[in-house]
């Protein structure tokens, strides 16, 4: 249900503020209330550089402490290797010549972490007058040098635009006592050449900003008012939020319906196609959390009551998509590929945005978050928050952990299809599944700029499998050592790919298939099918369907056919056993290596669960260590990874269609978490029965659950469900009640007839765009057309 519009109170920021400061219990009780109004410059620059170092804290809290050690660690390495010499050219030897914009780039962002550590009381480097001459001398040297008005730009638009200016302002707010009055204006001049406003790209007049680089921009370009003391800057970054230049056209706080930005369904879009929650919707909600919290209590409080798109975004967008407080790589984009940002790095980001978001939201929101983040926090023994925090960071973080009065959420649960972004996450009390999909409206990857240089088939189906006991499956060494060419759940031309994204600027590929996506029913059960088309230089089609169950997901292969002369294969798992795994494989019961099995019925591995070919299939297995860098696939300006050898160990299922299959097919199901004796017992009694899977219809019906679930690729019938055209179909008897679910993910028809196989009175409750014709033989007419694959829903009584 859309909930009510709120205008934002404005106490926002003053309370961010005084949870940084206040303590835990303090910290955990605030929301959104009256606070004494800021009206003057130096108090919201106050306020900034406390959301810079997370103000006073205390150094005998051992999380604290261990927080300040990790900054000094980090800053003290950049003190000591910082040029400090007369002569200088650079102000590291590794980042030479300083006018390259990545170099400089990345100058700027260690100069703000030792101005952090400097600025941040207890750490080695705190208010030593020598490390702020240093910083005052090395910010001139860089602008004398390279990052200047008369500079051209040239390479990478965002460190001109983006990362430079925000490390800039930042670095000045935390020195601002110090710096020499000539030297600020210097600064403010160059964030004026290179970041004038939010609301166009400098090196492109013509192109509005959307989605996370407005909000880049907008936080660059508050801070650049708020040293200049220019009360119109200021209030353009504000009205940047809400694109009043454009009346509203890019405003991060409305719904969109293409391009990027946050749909109504969840999706997040960035780059007009990349489904990218976990990355630039991170740094959206977590910039406007902070340009929220900076400005609230002031003459430039954010007011417009469409923010409260950004507090539906916490549950709508990101809820579902982290898992125990990582984020899952299938929203990630091309950041599934820097070693030093996996899944629980990205995914502390998001938390920590919720939780500052939190600070200002509506009390009810702001309960029911933190409930969420403690639930999270509490079950990630692998790589705890903590450990990842900055110290404003831990400061929210470990206000919610020690409040009593704040219960943990359970896991989230539910069957979610972000049709925007072709994206389906189904999720179960001890394990989730993610499903990477592709289609002509969103791309199969994104690479470019040196980054996610194996990306290649991370779209075309690839098949997340989280348990709860192994959050490491993923950011334990895995992009760097998995064979890119058998990600799991994909079907695959086997021919040798080049890399991508070498050259300067970022590329995506949109295959041409109409057909990426699904419905959902109850929220608890879906089903989602793509229609793959290989890239080009591979003649590969495939139609391919997952139908998500309480405890299995089964995946279906039909219409498998290529005349390349290449091998075709479709993985079922391909599982990181991590540096020393030696899970134990079973092939109907019996322990295996690798090698081939001639009719396996089932499969299992030890931890993580069972697999079932239904009718038997020659099952290929394959335990075997890789090792590979992070450098390999990521050689990014700011991002690039080690060339130190990583080695792990897998395990590896899949199915070998053989040299130019015609129209070969394929059937498994997915047990997570199962044991070995459940997995047979499953196998043996096919609780889920496979009622079709061609070229037409793929479907299941599961008898514990009285689910039928059919995707029709073309007009015709299954499992007694008949269609009129293409479409997802679930049905679901509970005695006199049947529940329905229809969407349209391929976006070809205008409205598409549903017949069921037995009677119906009467709809209790259905869509505006479902009509039903009962009978003996009833008929839903669903109008689909416009309705970009979303699903349309009906209550029926037999």
């Amino acid at each position: 249900m859309h909930m009510s519009r709120r205008t934002l109170l404005a106490a926002t920021g003053a309370t961010a503020s005084a949870v940084l400061t206040a303590g835990p219990a303090g910290a955990a009780r605030a929301g959104a209330r009256e606070e004494d109004p800021v009206n003057d410059f130096d108090g919201l620059l106050g306020r900034a550089q406390t959301l810079l170092t997370g103000g006073d804290f205390d150094p005998a809290d051992p999380d604290f402490a261990a927080g300040a050690a990790a900054l000094d660690s980090t800053a003290g390495a950049l003190w000591d290797s910082l040029d400090r010499s007369a002569g200088r050219t650079a102000l590291w030897s590794d980042l030479t010549p300083l006018t390259d914009p990545g170099n400089f780039g990345q100058s700027y962002t260690r100069l703000r972490t030792i101005a952090v550590a400097w600025a941040t009381p207890g750490t080695a480097l705190s208010g030593r007058a020598e490390t702020a001459q240093a910083l005052l001398g090395a910010l001139r040297f860089a602008f004398d040098a390279a990052y200047h008005p008369s500079a051209a730009e040239t390479g990478n638009w965002w460190f001109w635009e983006i990362g430079a200016p925000r490390a800039l302002m930042d670095c000045c707010v935390l020195l601002r006592a110090q710096l020499p009055a000539a030297d600020l204006a210097d600064y403010l001049a160059v964030v004026d050449r290179f970041c004038p406003d939010a609301d166009r790209r400098t090196n492109s007049p013509t192109l509005p900003e959307t989605g996370a680089n407005r909000t880049d921009k907008a936080v660059i370009v508050a801070l650049r008012g708020l040293l200049g003391q220019d009360e119109d800057k200021v209030a353009s970054a504000r009205d940047a939020l809400s694109d009043v230049r454009d009346s509203g056209r890019n405003s991060l706080f409305r719904y969109t319906t293409s391009g990027d930005g946050f749909y109504e369904d969840g999706s997040f879009v960035q780059h007009s196609e990349v489904a990218y929650t976990g990355s630039y919707g991170t740094v959206l909600l977590g910039g406007a959390a902070w340009l929220l919290s900076l400005l609230a209590g002031s003459p430039w409080a954010v007011t417009d009551p469409e923010v409260s798109v950004m507090y539906e975004a916490v549950e709508r967008s990101f809820v579902p998509v982290v898992f125990d407080g990582l984020m899952m790589d299938a929203v990630r984009g091309r950041a599934v590929s820097r070693e030093r940002a996996g899944d629980h790095r990205d995914g502390a980001s998001a938390v920590a945005a919720i939780l500052l978001l939190a600070t200002g939201a509506p009390a009810d929101l702001a309960e029911r978050w933190r409930s969420l983040v403690k639930g999270w926090l509490t079950r990630n023994r692998t790589t705890p928050f903590t450990s990842l925090a900055t110290l404003p960071q831990l400061a929210l973080a470990k206000a919610v952990l020690a409040e009593a009065s704040i219960p943990s959420a359970p896991r989230t649960t539910g069957s979610f299809v972000f049709a925007d972004m072709d994206r389906v996450v189904h999720r179960r009390p001890g394990w989730a599944c993610t499903l990477s999909l592709s289609s002509k409206r969103i791309s199969a990857y994104e690479a470019g700029n040196g980054e996610n240089l194996h990306g290649w088939y991370t779209g075309d189906g690839m098949t997340y499998l989280y348990d709860g006991d192994d959050l490491g499956q993923y950011n334990d060494g895995f992009w760097p050592t998995v064979d890119p060419y058998r990600l799991p759940g994909t079907t695959v031309d086997t021919r040798p790919r080049e890399d991508l994204g070498t050259g300067a600027g970022t590329s995506t590929y949109r295959p041409s298939n109409a057909v990426a996506g699904g419905a959902d029913l109850d929220g608890r059960y879906g089903a989602a099918a793509m229609e793959l088309i290989g890239a080009p230089g591979s003649s590969l089609r495939a139609r391919k369907t997952w139908f998500l169950l309480d405890n299995t997901v089964v995946a279906l292969g039909a219409g498998i056919t290529s005349d390349d002369g290449r091998p075709v294969e479709t993985v079922i798992e391909n599982r990181n056993l991590g540096a020393d795994g030696r899970n134990r494989l079973l092939v109907d019961g019996i322990p295996r290596h690798t090698g081939t099995s001639g009719s396996a019925r089932w499969a299992h591995i030890e931890g993580v669960g069972g697999y079932v070919l239904p009718g038997g299939a020659a099952l290929r297995t394959l335990r075997e260590e890789r090792t590979g860098t992070w450098r390999a696939i990521d050689t990014g300006a700011d991002t690039g990874g080690s060339t130190d050898p990583v080695t792990r160990r897998y395990l590896t299922l899949w199915l070998d269609h053989g040299a130019s299959p015609d129209g070969a097919g394929y059937a498994y199901a997915l047990l997570p978490g199962a044991s070995a004796a459940a997995t047979a017992v499953w196998s043996a009694s096919r609780p889920v029965r496979i009622t079709a899977n061609d070229a037409t219809a793929q479907a299941v019906e599961d008898r514990r659950t009285g689910l039928t679930a059919v995707h029709f690729w073309a007009a015709g019938t299954a499992a007694g469900i008949t269609a009129s055209g293409p479409a997802t179909v679930l049905v679901r008897r509970r005695g006199a009640r049947v529940s329905v679910a229809v969407a349209d993910p391929g976006r070809t028809g205008t409205s598409v007839t549903i017949g069921l196989p037995f009677a119906v009175r009467r709809a209790t409750a259905a869509d505006d765009t479902v009509r039903l014709t009962p009978g003996r033989r009833p008929v839903l007419t669903v109008a689909v057309g416009g309705s970009r694959g979303h699903t349309h829903r009906a209550e029926l009584v037999q």
